[in-house]
């Protein structure tokens, strides 16, 4: 869940390897994906593959399309998506692959970037790092005018399927690993924001010394306490005590910057300590307005200096996909009643003869910044001359710039357009939905689809002079299916279905939509942190594996349930018990469908076997000691368990009735029991799920740790508990009795 190399690996790219580069030779291609405008007033992406032939290209596009689609769907990218270029320079590789991909021993390839693992196939650097010739990447970056070192970011994605990836000058990332796309938004992070990382180790499978120095610059490590941050106003003090966007709460929780202790960071994890979580609202902030930092608020204006007062003043901004930014007008220090509008005609102000100071200030309102510091603000001033006259334009009504019209826009997108300007007038644009005029008051240039709550599909125009833009408005959820691995018992309830395991559980979801582009599906458990979906770390393809402890690849944690573990040191609870999982999906458009939901129980597993039988058994099956499991086996006639001998039996059918006395364990799992079931003084484990007995059941004085279970049976007979040290459970998976229920069972 943690990405691969950040900040260590910096110097390495910041020199990268020019002494093993070779001139550029292979013809390169550069394809706009998204020009949202000028390069030299945007920020750039660019990203370039390596080690793609001409046959791989399409395999390139196709994960670069997920690469892009899952940065969308991640705030603030998704919210300043039009602040942004994007590039992709398509290299024909000579060969395919990578150099040392994946160890030491593996060939080199000729590839024009010189990609390669362990740092460029340094046997003293990690196997994970990958790196290109900064030679190679600067000359193909380049090729996409308009664009320098302050206005863009590389990224380069390898035609590999292992893990690895680099952050720095250059973000780097393997194309066809599960997480290939989740590393780009945190190596931005770096590159892009400055921001550290969150890991309290430096090396995997060794957790950090304590930290040892000074309060560190980075604004999201602190020394201070909580108490301390509020006093001093420092640090993240604005959004101590609020949920994090990456699950848990916002305050105080110790590691970071490769520290295992001494140092705090905000949350207990974001993106920039594991991999497919959000950025919590601290990183957001920073990267907010890094963003905003690198485009002009002002994309263009009535020119500065002296106006006349019968002009009209204009000026153009940037466009958040999610919201307008704030216009502001003043006259002599006066704020005007302007509404938010682009344009003030002088002539309405009857203004005194002489100069007078008109100002225009842009102010982004986003609730992703409370430090009024940062918060992306520009003015621009004019001198307006009472003895000059404007000059009328003959320049005809035209859109210079909108809404990207060649895909859909989302049912909540803020849509806009502009349109050619002059001194005397600023053409009004006309807004319909479905061929019918809706009303936009105020700042003309932007539509806000989402005060429409719009389902389905429909069609935006705007029209000005004798042109007419047109969107195609998605308006329809993309879809997300699960499919589990076979429970214990499945209730189904109108809140959604419910499922009892007993051991490790697997989830795979499968999202659709109804329009092209990768569709980005994300789950949660517990109402903590969305996370994507990527499948699982060695395969994409596989389900995501669920445990009470996780699952460790490669000395991370994955798949723990309750509390997470992202590293084998983390001291957390085991996840047993009654969890919630909510999953949902985001589509190119950028929709988010509406979260669908199941509750699962993990109970602790069955004990381990020491005998199996999995055929069929005719006669008596006494049971002394051990722990003897039948597995989809047959046994005609009854079964006797001894005192301190167990019963795990599994899809199993038992013709004759099951007596436990002073039993260790009993576990009836989708079995069939033809004949009663008395359970009498169990010492360690018993449960009964999912299973059909023709005849009643009792369970009585059992002194297990753990309640006995009894959910989703159906019993042909009466139903009997008494003397248990704990009261049995159902799981609120209810049984099905046809005779009475009694005693601690009554309710069950």
């Amino acid at each position: 869940m943690t990405a691969v190399v950040g900040l260590l690996a910096a110097a390495l790219l910041g020199t990268g390897t020019a002494a093993q580069a070779d001139e550029v030779a292979p013809e390169a291609k550069v394809v706009p994906l998204q020009v949202t405008g000028p390069a030299a007033s945007r920020f750039n992406l660019i990203v370039m593959g390596d080690g793609y032939t001409a046959t791989d290209l399409p395999k390139f596009r196709e994960q670069l399309d997920k690469h892009l689609n899952v940065l969308w769907s991640i705030e603030p990218f998704k919210s300043y998506r039009n602040y942004i270029n994007v590039y992709a320079v398509e290299i024909a590789s000579p060969q395919s692959g990578v150099d040392c991909d994946p160890n030491l021993t593996s060939p080199k390839v000729d590839t024009p970037l010189n990609m390669g693992f362990w740092g460029g196939c340094n046997p003293n650097s990690v196997q994970r790092l990958l790196t290109v010739s900064s030679t190679a990447a600067i000359s193909y970056a380049d090729l996409v005018p308009g664009t320098a070192a302050a206005n863009r970011q590389i990224l380069a994605i390898g035609n590999s399927d292992t893990y690895g990836g680099a952050g720095g000058t250059y973000a780097t990332a393997s194309g066809g690993n599960a997480l290939s796309a989740l590393i780009t938004p945190h190596e931005l992070g770096h590159s892009l924001g400055g921001l550290q990382d969150e890991y309290d180790y430096y090396a995997r499978g060794d957790r950090g010394a304590p930290y040892q120095g000074s309060e560190p610059s980075s604004i999201h490590h602190s020394l201070l306490t909580e108490q301390q941050m509020r006093d001093q106003q420092q640090k993240w003090f604005r959004w101590l005590g609020e949920p994090s966007e990456s699950g848990g709460t916002i305050g105080r929780h110790e590691g970071g910057m490769y520290a295992g202790s001494g140092v705090w960071r905000p949350s207990r994890h974001s993106m920039m300590k594991t991999l497919g979580y959000y950025f919590d609202q601290i990183s957001r902030e920073r990267m907010t307005q890094r963003i905003s930092s690198r485009a002009n608020l002002f994309q263009a204006s009535t020119p500065t200096g002296q106006v006349a007062p019968d002009q009209v003043v204009w000026l153009q901004t940037l466009h958040p996909s999610s919201h307008e930014l704030d216009v502001t007008w003043t006259l002599d220090g006066r704020t005007l009643p302007t509404g938010n509008q682009r344009a003030i005609d002088l002539a309405t102000l009857d203004l005194a003869p002489g100069l007078h100071t008109l100002t225009a200030k842009i102010v982004d309102p986003t609730g992703f910044i409370r430090d009024p510091a940062v918060r992306p603000t520009a003015s621009r001033t004019w001198t307006v001359n009472t003895t000059l006259t404007a000059q009328p334009s003959a320049t005809p009504v035209a859109f210079t710039g909108s809404t990207a019209t060649d895909h859909p826009v989302n049912a909540a997108e803020v849509v806009y357009a502009e349109t050619t300007q002059s001194d005397t007038d600023q053409p009004a644009i006309a807004w319909k939905l479905d061929g019918q005029p809706v009303e936009n008051p105020g700042n003309d240039r932007d539509f806000d689809l989402g005060a429409l709550k719009l389902t389905g599909r429909h069609t935006l125009t705007a029209t000005a002079g004798s042109e007419t833009l047109t969107w195609e408005v998605d308006g329809v959820e993309p879809k997300v299916t699960s499919t589990m691995s076979k429970p214990l018992v499945m209730v189904q309830k109108p809140t959604g279905p419910e499922y009892i395991y007993n051991d490790a559980f697997t989830m795979k979801l499968a999202a659709t939509d109804d329009s092209t582009g990768y569709v980005v599906p994300e789950f949660r458990v517990d109402k903590d942190g969305w996370f994507n979906y990527f499948g699982w770390p060695t395969d994409a393809s596989a389900p995501f594996k669920f445990t009470a402890e996780g699952t460790a690849i490669d000395q991370l944690v994955y798949g723990k349930l309750g509390v997470p573990r992202v590293v084998p040191w983390d001291d957390v609870p085991p996840g047993y018990g009654r969890h919630q999982v909510e999953y949902r999906a985001i589509d190119a458009s950028g929709n988010i469908g509406t979260a669908e939901r199941f509750a699962v129980t993990l109970l602790r597993p069955a004990p381990t076997c020491t005998t199996t039988i999995t055929g069929t058994h005719n006669g008596p099956l006494a049971l002394r000691s051990g722990v003897t499991c039948l597995t989809g086996a047959t046994v005609n006639g009854p079964i006797q368990i001894a005192a301190g001998a167990s019963l795990v039996a599994t899809d199993a059918r038992i013709s004759g009735p099951v007596n436990a006395s002073k039993a260790a364990d009993v576990h009836l799992l989708r079995t069939s029991i033809r004949g009663p079931v008395s359970l009498s003084g169990t010492t360690r484990s018993a449960a009964l799920i999912g299973s059909t007995i023709s005849g009643p059941v009792w369970v009585g004085t059992a002194t297990t740790s753990d309640p006995v279970a009894l959910a989703g049976n159906t019993i042909s007979g009466p139903l009997s508990c008494s003397g248990n040290t704990a009261a049995p459970t159902n799981l609120e998976a209810p049984n099905q009795v046809a005779g009475p229920r009694s005693g601690q069972c009554a309710k069950l």
